[in-house]
């Protein structure tokens, strides 16, 4: 049997990281699964297995798909009726990279911008 070798197979390796961006891929702009599969050349088996093992890990949220508004921590230019005020209350921030932050409602806005770009970055 004469044959010809196209090319060298290669198995590709993908860090958790970047299994979660390929995974956040599905559903923006209505795409589906097997289209992001197709444009980063997977099959949808190997795109619902991570998901699947990402979960397990704690890296991938089934409300990954909560939305946040912005929210501003500035001064207000007048002083509205305040309510009396009230004890803090532990707030709890799911990143997009699968990290949960749960910190106390009284946190510096200045100190969370930071503490939340050094956890994405990590």
């Amino acid at each position: 049997m004469l044959g010809e070798v196209l090319g060298v197979e290669r198995r590709r390796r993908w860090s958790d990281d970047e299994k979660l961006e390929i995974l956040l891929e599905v559903g923006v702009g209505g795409a589906s699964v097997t289209q992001v599969a197709q444009r980063h050349e997977l099959t949808r088996s190997q795109v619902y297995g991570w998901r699947r093992d990402l979960k397990k890990k704690g890296l991938w949220s089934p409300d990954r798909g909560a939305v946040f508004l912005p929210v501003d921590f500035g001064p207000h230019s007048e002083p509205a009726q305040s309510p009396a005020p009230s004890r803090p209350v532990l707030v709890e921030l799911r990143l997009s990279n699968g990290r949960c932050l749960r910190f106390d409602s009284s946190m510096d806005g200045e100190a969370l911008t930071r503490l939340i770009r050094a956890v994405e970055a990590a």
